[in-house]
């Protein structure tokens, strides 16, 4: 009789510590990571994409540190501010919760560099390219190597 309990315990116990991962995840349903460069709020979303001076004036009267995201021109407020003063026009990237507007921050790391180090191979990739066609590493290798360009669209 102990035996078959056994496996009914298990069972048991799967199901209860998958509900207490899950419930720890619903907790922070908005946990994740986003890159940007430092800004006060004294500016919109376009003037910050055009990079208007006034959106990294400093000791601004009631200003806020946001971070502006390029990629989706969104501007996110900062709470704690502390480790983003000081950082005003660097590039970084922050994980956090957001909330609304508000990336409650847990990490900030400064962007030091973009792109492989020099001489550094590239990984293994697999990509689109404009016209829908898959592409790989292999496929784009030349005889002398390979020059990988990449950018967002623009408006124009």
């Amino acid at each position: 009789m102990m035996r078959m309990n056994f496996p009914i315990i298990c069972l048991v116990a799967v199901f209860f510590a998958g509900g207490v991962a899950m419930a720890s995840q619903a907790d922070r349903p908005n946990s994740g990571s986003w890159s940007g460069v430092i800004m006060n709020n004294n500016c919109t979303a376009d003037e910050a994409f055009a990079e208007a001076p006034k959106c990294t004036e400093k000791d601004v009267p009631g200003a806020k540190l946001v971070l502006y995201d390029d990629t989706t021109r969104q501007m996110y407020l900062l709470d704690p501010q502390d480790e983003a003063v000081g950082h005003l026009g660097d590039s970084m990237t922050l994980t956090g919760t957001l909330e609304g507007n508000t990336v409650h921050v847990v990490s900030l790391k400064m962007h030091t560099s973009i792109g492989l180090e020099v001489g550094q191979n590239a990984p293994a990739f697999s990509a689109r390219d404009q016209f829908g066609e898959e592409q790989t590493l292999e496929r784009l290798k030349g005889p002398k190597g390979t020059v990988l360009l990449f950018f967002r669209s623009a408006d124009w």
